[in-house]
C-alpha cells in the first residue's frame, strides 16, 4: 500500500486548559486547582507558540473540529478563547462548518459570558453537570447546585447555543435507581442535543480510589441504572452512538467521532495528547508536559514535549480497533487500511476469532460488534492486543 499523506486523514485540534476551582475526588484528568489569578495571557501565548512548533505536522488540512477541554475551560474569559481561535485560524484553515466545543462548569460561568463565547466562535457547549441531586453533587465534590446547572443551560440556550452536551454520571454514592432515572429526566427536560452518560469509576491516583466513598451501588444496581437510563434515552430520541455518548439524529460530537474513526488531532496545552499521521504513513502519538508551570516555561521548544511514540504495526492495529469498536455502528473495514496504512490481513486472525464467538457482525466489509460483543467489549478488544 502506498504511504499515506496527511491530507487523507481529517484533522481536529484539542486545547487543554488545565485549571479548575477545586479538584474533584473522582477526577483523574490533568487538572490543577486554581491558586490566585490565572496566567491567562501567558497561557494563551504559550498555546500559540506550541501550535507554531507542531504546525508542520498538521499539513495544509482544514481543521474540522476544535475542543477546549480541561480542567475548567470556562475559567478563561471569552476574549482569551477568541485569541486562541483567531491565532489558530491565522495558521491553519478552519472548515466553514467547524465544530468548536467549550467545556463549562455550571459553577464557574456567569450567565453573561455565554454570548461572548458565541461571539468568539464557540458553537457547542459541554456542561459538566454529573447530577441534578444536590446531595450527590456534594458527595462528588462539585461546586455547583442542581439549580445553578439548570439556570446555566437555559442561559446558554438564550444566548443562541443549540448544540449543548450534558455530562451525567450514575452509580453515585447514596444513589438509588429512582434517583438515577430522575437525574436523567431533569437532564432531558432541558432539551440537550447530546448527552454523555457514564458510570462513576474509582480511577487510580484519585482521592476516591484512596478512600472509596460509602454508599456506592453494587454492580447489579449499577447495571439496572444503566439499562433503565438507556431505555429512557432511546425513548427520548437520543440514540447511543458510542459507549457513553447519546445524541439526537445528526447531532453527534464531531470532535469525538474523529477520535473513534482514528482521525488526526493536534494537542495543545499542558498534558495535551496528539495523534498525527506522518508523511510516510507512520502514526505518531505525542503528549506535552503535564504541569502548567513546566509547560508555560517550555512551550514552543522540544522540552515541552512530554513524549513521542511512533506506533509499531501491532500497536497501531490495536489502537485503531480500540477506538473504532467504541462506535455502536462500527466502521467500514476499508477505514482500517485508510487510517493505518496496514493490510486487512493484519487483523484477520482476531477478526475470525471474534466472529466465531458471535462478538462481531458477520459482514466481512464492516467492523461492528453484535449485541453480545457490545456487552463484552473489553473481551473483544482483548483479542487485538499486541503479543
Amino acid at each position: 500500500m502506498m504511504p499515506l499523506v496527511p491530507a487523507d486523514v481529517p484533522l481536529a485540534v484539542y486545547v487543554h486548559l488545565p485549571w479548575c476551582v477545586r479538584k474533584c475526588p473522582y477526577c483523574d484528568f490533568n487538572s490543577h486547582p486554581q491558586r490566585g489569578a490565572l496566567p491567562i495571557r501567558e497561557y494563551v501565548d504559550a498555546l500559540l507558540t506550541d501550535l507554531d512548533h507542531d504546525l508542520a505536522l498538521a499539513g495544509a488540512r482544514p481543521v474540522q473540529a476544535v475542543f477546549f477541554g480541561g480542567g475548567t475551560p470556562s475559567l478563561f474569559p471569552p476574549e482569551a478563547i477568541a485569541r486562541v481561535l483567531q491565532g489558530l485560524a491565522a495558521r491553519l484553515p478552519l472548515a466553514a462548518d467547524a465544530e468548536v466545543t467549550l467545556e463549562a462548569n455550571p459553577g464557574t460561568v456567569e450567565h453573561g459570558p455565554f454570548a461572548g463565547y458565541r461571539a468568539a466562535g464557540v458553537n457547542r457547549l459541554s456542561f459538566g453537570v454529573q447530577s441534578f441531586d444536590d446531595g450527590c453533587l456534594q458527595r462528588l465534590g462539585r461546586i455547583h447546585t442542581a439549580g445553578e446547572a439548570e439556570r446555566a443551560v437555559k442561559a446558554a440556550q438564550d444566548a443562541g447555543f443549540g448544540e449543548i452536551n450534558l455530562d451525567l454520571m450514575y452509580a453515585l454514592p447514596g444513589q438509588t435507581l429512582a434517583m438515577a432515572v430522575d437525574d436523567l429526566e431533569r437532564a432531558l427536560a432541558l432539551g440537550p442535543s447530546h448527552l454523555s452518560h457514564y458510570q462513576l469509576t474509582l480511577e487510580p491516583n484519585t482521592l476516591f480510589a484512596l478512600r472509596p466513598p460509602p454508599g456506592l451501588p453494587d454492580p447489579d444496581l449499577a447495571w439496572d441504572m444503566q439499562e433503565a437510563c438507556q431505555a429512557r434515552l432511546a425513548a427520548a430520541g437520543l440514540a447511543q452512538y458510542e459507549v457513553s455518548a447519546y445524541a439526537r439524529p445528526g447531532r453527534q460530537c464531531r470532535h469525538n467521532l474523529n477520535y473513534w474513526q482514528f482521525g488526526d488531532y493536534l494537542g495543545l496545552g499542558a498534558g495535551a495528547h496528539a495523534k498525527l499521521t506522518l508523511a510516510d504513513g507512520r502514526v505518531l502519538r505525542r503528549w506535552k508536559q503535564r504541569h502548567p508551570a513546566a509547560y508555560l516555561a517550555q512551550a514552543g521548544s522540544p522540552a515541552a514535549i512530554g513524549g513521542d511514540e511512533v506506533l509499531d504495526p501491532a500497536r497501531l492495529a490495536f489502537d485503531f480497533m480500540l477506538n473504532a469498536l467504541r462506535l455502536r455502528d462500527g466502521v467500514p473495514l476499508v477505514l482500517f487500511g485508510a487510517r493505518t496504512g496496514l493490510p486487512a490481513d493484519a487483523i484477520a486472525a482476531p477478526l475470525a476469532q471474534a466472529r466465531a464467538r458471535g462478538w462481531l457482525a458477520p459482514d466481512p466489509a464492516w467492523l461492528r460488534t453484535t449485541d453480545l460483543g457490545w456487552r463484552f467489549l473489553n473481551d473483544v478488544l482483548g483479542l487485538f492486543l499486541p503479543d
